[in-house]
């Protein structure tokens, strides 16, 4: 498998922490670790997902080995474990196992060392091996590679742990990988208890791989000229392939109860989508009736001047041809 060197990949703790749903107490100053992929596959480079978590599709039989990381940013030496553990995707979330928990992925992955001492203010590398066996069954399967540091409370004498991962995702199933897709079944317009704004979308995947949902959305009046956003989607929903969860677009601004008709952009990768509703919020706290809603297709004047583009660029073809044809029978007929 080809490699690339991954560009521009957050490495502070805090983000890092982030990607995974598993709160831990750190006995180090919350930016004292940090972890990030230094390779990613060469067909992947242009996902940003790829830069920022390990993410393949690889055929039984398999051996691929990826680059990371280690930084201490602390002011002190540290004794940092690496391994790789399990993890789920639940309700939305991507969430890692508390401890080191296991699960058929983490048996197939192994790091360089155990152990990485790492001087204060300095980085180290590791190499992480992942073998597919002959006999994996198709389908995706979601770890963590962790990087672990413990310490102790002087005062209670209890052992602390800090840990900050990249996400494994990692699809067994030969060359063409099942295609990422979603639809958005309806949205539905609330307010919440202090009078705010919010759009709610129900997100369902459809198709053979793991979503990480981000976006934005965008709000017109429809009796009038008002335009409103675009409002960020709240970050961290992860579906796998068949769950549907909703995303929620939270409004900041005062708005009225509308109609409006909402543009809500949505992306996972480098699969990227608009989807469409007409909704109307309710005058106080609660939640309005759901509505359906429809991905964005290209106008009736597009599709319009994407036809007469292709006609035009036809005619200019076999003008070209009769005209070299016309040009060729009078050489001919010149000798």
């Amino acid at each position: 498998m080809l490699l690339a060197t991954a560009f521009a990949v957050a490495t502070s703790t805090a983000s890092a922490a982030s990607l995974v749903s598993n709160p831990v107490q750190r006995p180090n100053p919350p930016d004292s670790v940090g972890i990030r992929l230094v390779d990613a596959p060469a067909d992947l480079i242009r996902d940003p997902r790829a830069r920022q978590y390990i993410i393949d599709n690889l055929e039984p039989g398999v051996i691929v080995k990826r680059r990371i990381e280690v930084s201490n940013k602390s002011a002190a030496d540290l004794r940092v474990a690496v391994y790789a553990g399990a993890a789920d995707i639940r309700k939305g979330s991507f969430t890692g196992a508390a401890g080191h928990g296991r699960n058929e992925l983490t048996t197939w992955i192994k790091t360089g060392q155990r152990i990485l001492d790492i001087p204060a203010h300095s980085r180290a590398r590791d190499t992480v091996t992942i073998v597919i066996p002959k006999d994996a069954a198709p389908g995706e399967r979601y770890g963590v590679v962790w990087a672990q540091v413990n310490g102790r409370d002087q005062g209670s004498g209890i052992t602390l742990v800090s840990r900050t991962g990249i996400r494994l995702y990692l699809s067994v199933g030969g060359d063409n990988p099942p295609r990422a897709q979603f639809t958005v079944d309806n949205m539905t317009a609330g307010r919440d208890a202090s009078g705010r704004a919010v759009v709610y979308a129900k997100v369902h995947n459809t198709g053979g791989r793991a979503l990480d949902l981000t976006g934005t959305m965008k709000m017109s009046q429809v009796s009038g000229s008002i335009s409103a956003g675009p409002y960020l989607v709240d970050p961290g929903t992860t579906l796998a392939p068949g769950q549907s969860e909703p995303v929620r677009v939270v409004v900041p601004d005062q708005v009225v109860d509308g109609p409006w008709d909402v543009s809500l952009k949505l992306k996972s990768g480098l699969l990227e989508e608009t989807h469409r509703a007409r909704i109307t919020f309710p005058n106080g706290p609660g939640m309005a009736a759901a509505v359906p809603s429809h991905r964005d297709e290209p106008s009736s004047l597009n599709r319009s001047l994407i036809s007469g583009s292709a006609a035009l660029v036809l005619l200019i073809a076999a003008t070209l041809t009769t005209v070299r044809s016309y040009r060729r029978r009078a050489g001919d007929d010149e000798s």
